[in-house]
């Protein structure tokens, strides 16, 4: 993001004058979650009066997300948390159907995802990664390289969930690996790793605006389309 993150995390970015984490938390606020915790890491100072609870990631400069995921410990062990990337911006509708879904991980995925990394991109696959569901609605692919647009079923959000048995089923997991490991993992990869147990991820498909701000361009296209009224603040009904 260039000059845009110099002094702030990203998640301080602003997107039509508010911050992309009040986009995130208004829509988790209107779709019923009641605590927000947020996991920090460089400029923690900026973050610890914005959520309900903080948790650091001390080491933030040396490990990759699912290291600070793992900071939220205490919450994942003991309820249902929707997690989130802090780079990206939803509706409340897609919170409260991943909130729906009957599973004890599940993911929300965009099958239009075509439409925005077309905008977003001169050549989608550049950063399209795979992601397809068996007929049961369950993920069997996610995150890999993609060579055809026609082998992807939509684009994973960087919105999830978990029950404390789901979470339990990530720690089985994350045991098996070496430290060094744990560190450089992302998320897809911790999710492709489940599948490969076994342990059942549903796909849960969205409708409606949402986006990821990797870039200033990312930006100029969703204050775009806020100013065009294609787009709007999270509300209690969308």
């Amino acid at each position: 993001m260039g000059s845009l993150a110099e002094e702030r995390p990203k998640c301080l970015i602003e997107l039509g004058g508010r911050p992309l984490l009040e986009w995130q938390v208004a829509a988790l606020r209107f779709s019923g979650v009641t605590e927000i915790a947020i996991v920090t890491g460089w400029r923690k100072e900026l973050l610890e009066r914005r959520a309900t609870t903080t948790f650091h990631n001390a080491r933030w400069a040396e490990t990759n997300m699912v290291a600070s995921l793992v900071c939220a410990a205490p919450w994942l062990e003991q309820t249902r948390c929707v997690v989130s990337y802090s780079d990206i911006f939803y509706s409340t509708g897609m919170v409260s159907a991943l909130i729906a879904a009957e599973s004890d991980i599940a993911v929300s995925y965009d099958p239009d995802w075509l439409a925005l990394w077309s905008r977003r991109f001169p050549d989608p696959l550049s950063d399209a990664e795979t992601f397809r569901a068996d007929a049961s609605g369950f993920v069997t692919a996610i995150g890999a390289r993609a060579t055809s647009v026609d082998r992807i079923e939509g684009q994973y959000m960087g919105l999830l969930s978990f029950t404390p048995a789901g979470w339990t089923a990530a720690t089985a997991y994350l045991s098996t690996l070496a430290p060094a490991a744990i560190d450089r993992l992302d998320m897809t990869s911790l999710l492709r790793g489940l599948i490969g147990r076994g342990v059942a991820v549903r796909a849960v498909p969205i409708k409606g605006r949402w986006g990821e701000v990797d870039t200033p361009s990312d930006l100029a296209i969703y204050t775009d389309d806020l100013n065009r009224g294609l787009l709007s603040f999270p509300s209690r009904h969308r």
